[in-house]
């Protein structure tokens, strides 16, 4: 979730900390940046009273400050801080329940001290007289780690490794190939991680701005912001999923060769379990592309055309490839990292929802599959708009199953087997999409006959969120942003909007999709106590409603008539047909040109007009 969104969920207590920190911040920077400077003038130089849009307009630009002061405070803070930040920061942690945190710090120390107790064992095994073994590089790394740690010791000072220290280690680790799991068993046998206590580090987290903690749901919140930063810290260059994503693509052979480069078992591995040893390894991706997956006699341009190849397989919409394996590196980890975005958009919010639906009918333990990857609770329910919250995207999902599900997926869906086959079953829901615009003038009437006519098959019930569904997926292909997290923000129980069109940081647009069976739609009364409790939740959440647009087959003259008079908000009415018309000639143009702002005009919006301008 954007960092925009958990500063609308959240209230004025649970962000203070998040503010005194950038506020700490800026106060020092603010005497030689000009860019603060003038981004607090505009503020007035009081942050505490800033809209959620100006704070993470503030935290972009004071971003390389507030790096560099949590590195510095993660190193006071020690082994317990670091573990529980490399937990909030893996795939699918960034919202969790307190309890669920607890309980995977629990399980993570667990992993850590067993395995600090083997590597005990082996680094005192170690006869002086044996060549360079795995025992001999582990002691060697145990002694500096050991050192860095106690020296501070020498001069009556507390002990802890600094950052200077971290970094050279780091190499260290590198050289020895010490991967990232023995890193952490290693130093918990010099500075052993406390077992208890995890609320009081979540607190701490909390006062150097690095999550934000809800007291009434109980739930930690790590902005994708932060994610990142997490990641830069830790030296990590991918995200786990998008690492997966390419051992995925790779061959057993060039897996095999990931392995051996760093020692590891193959004989008798299956594939399954290479991908996840590879995983545990903790190596750099940009290592493994450049050095690991090679054989040692493997010349630099038969590296380079391989990544070539890696980038087609991954289908990355890259403008240049890179003349160098450095560059071709960098930029496939570039658009892996900036992927959500894309893949979001890749599919409509119907499109999403039935794919989603599909795989758990033809995989039943997709649910299983994904709560286990992603270290969801058991008894989390995943729908959608959670996925989305959690960032995570349509490819996601598919790169979690492996090869083989993915063939077994196609088969049951009958889904064409040539080329990309995860590419093939988003293709599959997104033609499912256009199919639905095609009679989204049946949809908005609710007329069964023509739908099934055309072979979408449609229960009663689920009509009217289909329509809405479908209504957002055409506002996506005129090239709006329906803005889905911030939605789900400033969503209740009780005030659930269909539709937030975003025109710009504050500016938004509160859409409504209403159906009806016969005659013209007539319910203004409702519709605008609806509309207005949305406009509101907006209004609270620092965003300013430009118009309220509502769509539905046609209106009665009642409708139009009170919704120009209505003094309170701003409220332009579409006709389904209209719309479907307006989205026509958009993709008939070679260079439509279409705004936002002219669904603002209010009253009943001449879509004939509209599309004549485009």
């Amino acid at each position: 979730m954007k960092l925009s969104n958990v500063l609308s969920l959240v209230n004025q207590v649970e962000k203070s900390k998040f503010i005194n920190a950038i506020d700490r911040i800026c106060n020092e920077a603010v005497k030689h940046d000009k860019k603060i400077a003038a981004q607090l003038d505009k503020l007035d130089g009081q942050i505490k009273n800033a809209s959620s849009t100006d704070i993470t307009q503030l935290f972009k630009i004071v971003l390389p400050y507030f790096e560099k002061s949590v590195r510095e405070q993660l190193a006071m803070l020690g082994a317990q801080a670091t573990l529980l930040t490399n937990i909030l920061s893996r795939d699918g942690n960034c919202i969790a329940r307190v309890t669920w945190v607890e309980s995977l710090y629990t399980k993570e120390w667990g992993v850590i001290n067993s395995r600090a107790n083997e590597l005990k064992s082996e680094i005192e095994a170690v006869d002086d007289g044996e060549s360079f073994t795995d025992g001999k590089r582990l002691g060697i790394y145990y002694a500096c780690l050991k050192e860095a740690y106690s020296n501070d010791e020498k001069i009556n000072r507390e002990a802890k490794i600094t950052d200077d220290e971290r970094g050279i280690l780091n190499v260290l680790a590198k050289q020895l190939d010490v991967t990232a799991d023995d890193q952490a068993g290693v130093e918990h046998l010099i500075d052993e991680i406390p077992k208890n206590g995890v609320q009081d580090a979540l607190n701490e987290l909390r006062e150097i701005g690095l999550v934000f903690i809800s007291r009434k749901l109980q739930t930690v919140y790590v902005p994708d912001e932060i994610v990142s930063l997490l990641h830069r810290l830790q030296g990590k260059d991918l995200a786990d999923k998008h690492l997966l994503r390419i051992l995925r693509t790779l061959s057993d052979a060039e897996l095999s060769n990931i392995l051996k480069n760093h020692r590891k078992k193959i004989r008798g591995v299956e594939r399954k379990e290479k991908i996840v040893n590879i995983m545990k390894l903790g190596v750099p991706a940009a290592q493994l592309l450049q050095v690991d997956l090679y054989s040692e006699d493997t010349n630099v341009n038969d590296r380079k055309e391989r990544l070539k190849s890696l980038i087609q397989d991954l289908d990355l919409d890259l403008d240049k490839l890179g003349t160098t394996l450095d560059e071709r590196t960098a930029l496939i980890l570039d658009s892996l990292n900036s992927c959500a975005e894309r893949e979001f958009n890749s599919l409509s919010a119907t499109g999403f929802k039935e794919l989603f639906a599909a795989l758990q009918n033809h995989f039943p333990s997709l649910n299983a599959i994904l709560k286990q990857e992603f270290e969801l609770e058991e008894q989390e329910e995943l729908d959608v708009e959670k996925l989305r919250a959690l960032s995570i995207t349509p490819y996601d999902i598919l790169y979690m199953l492996t090869n083989d599900e993915v063939k077994t997926v196609v088969e049951s869906m009958g889904i064409k087997k040539r080329g990309n086959l995860r590419l093939n079953i988003l293709a599959s829901f997104a033609d499912a999409t256009d199919k639905l615009i095609d009679n989204y003038g049946a949809l908005a009437r609710r007329d069964l006959a023509t739908l099934k006519a055309d072979n979408i098959e449609i229960a009663e019930a689920d009509l009217g969120v289909k329509f809405e569904e479908v209504t957002k997926a055409i506002f996506e292909q005129l090239g709006l942003v329906v803005d889905e997290d911030l939605r789900r923000a400033i969503n209740t129980s009780k005030d659930k909007a269909d539709v937030l069109i975003s025109l710009s940081e504050d500016d938004v647009i509160v859409g409504e999709a209403k159906t009806c069976k016969n005659g013209d739609f007539a319910k203004y009364s409702t519709t605008s106590r609806q509309v207005k409790a949305y406009a509101n939740r907006c209004e609270q959440a620092g965003k300013r409603v430009a118009q309220v647009l509502i769509v539905a087959p046609t209106f009665s003259e009642d409708f139009v008539e009170s919704a120009e008079m209505d003094t309170e908000v701003n409220i332009s009415l579409l006709e389904a047909d209209g719309l479907k018309k307006i989205l026509d000639a958009y993709k008939a143009r070679r260079n439509p040109k279409f705004s936002a702002k002219l669904f603002t005009k209010g009253g009943l919006l001449k879509a004939d007009l509209i599309a004549k301008n485009i």
